[in-house]
């Protein structure tokens, strides 16, 4: 399908766009809620801007996409791939992500306020803050997903459900770009988590649960550990 053909059609009234084929297409600005683009294929495509909000992606290939600012709020992104996808300073507040494919994906400056991440693949993603917005995943649900060796640093993840998740290698270390910005954890979950030989240095940890979580070769130098349940049940004083 065209460009101009879509927008013609969403113009009319339709928003079933199941399984279409957009690969490599360019779309900025234009609204597409609340449309149905299932299965579609969005490979390389270039939609900075664009309206999704509460737009169906679900099992889309948005592969190597780039999503610039892109509203994704409220969408169900449910198996969406957006491996290497570039969703810097993009809006995915209360937005499905469940079992989503965001391996090496940029998320810098992001908001993902209460999003939901379950068993999401974040494998070397990029989260870091942008140069006008902190990446925000505060109250996110994280829970048993894959965010080996991403880049968390200086990301707010205050009351996230990161129950289960893997964080081996993961920096969540405070920043000095933009000035001195601190990773916000606290009073995150992180029951069960694998924190192996991640650097959690000057990080915020006030009141997190860690109770069962693997801290082997963590790097908690300067982190405030303030009233955290540690591993062994514990509460640190």
């Amino acid at each position: 399908m065209k460009v101009d053909e879509l927008l013609k059609r969403y113009n009319t009234g339709e928003r079933n766009f199941q399984r279409i084929a957009l690969q490599d297409a360019e779309l900025t600005n234009a609204n597409l809620s609340r449309a149905d683009f299932s299965h579609a294929d969005l490979r390389q495509t270039r939609l900075g801007k664009i309206n999704f909000h509460q737009a169906c992606l679900r099992e889309a290939n948005l592969s190597e996409a780039i999503l610039w600012g892109t509203d994704l709020s409220e969408a169900d992104l449910y198996r969406v791939s957006l491996r290497e996808a570039d969703l810097t300073g993009a809006k995915l507040v209360h937005a499905r992500l469940d079992e989503a494919n965001l391996v090496k994906a940029s998320l810098c400056g992001a908001n993902l306020t209460h999003a939901k991440l379950s068993h999401a693949l974040l494998i070397e993603a990029d989260l870091r803050p942008s140069s006008d917005q902190r990446t925000d995943l505060g109250f996110a649900v994280l829970s048993g997903a894959d965010l080996s060796y991403a880049d968390l640093g200086a990301v707010v993840l205050h009351h996230a459900d990161l129950d289960g998740a893997k964080l081996c290698r993961a920096n969540l270390s405070r920043r000095l770009l933009w000035g001195d910005l601190i990773t916000d954890l606290s009073a995150s979950s992180l029951r069960g988590a694998d924190l192996s030989y991640a650097n959690l240095s000057g990080a915020n940890l006030c009141n997190a649960n860690l109770q069962g979580a693997d801290l082997t070769g963590t790097d908690l130098t300067d982190a405030d550990l303030q009233g955290a349940i540690m591993p062994d049940g514990s509460v640190h004083d």
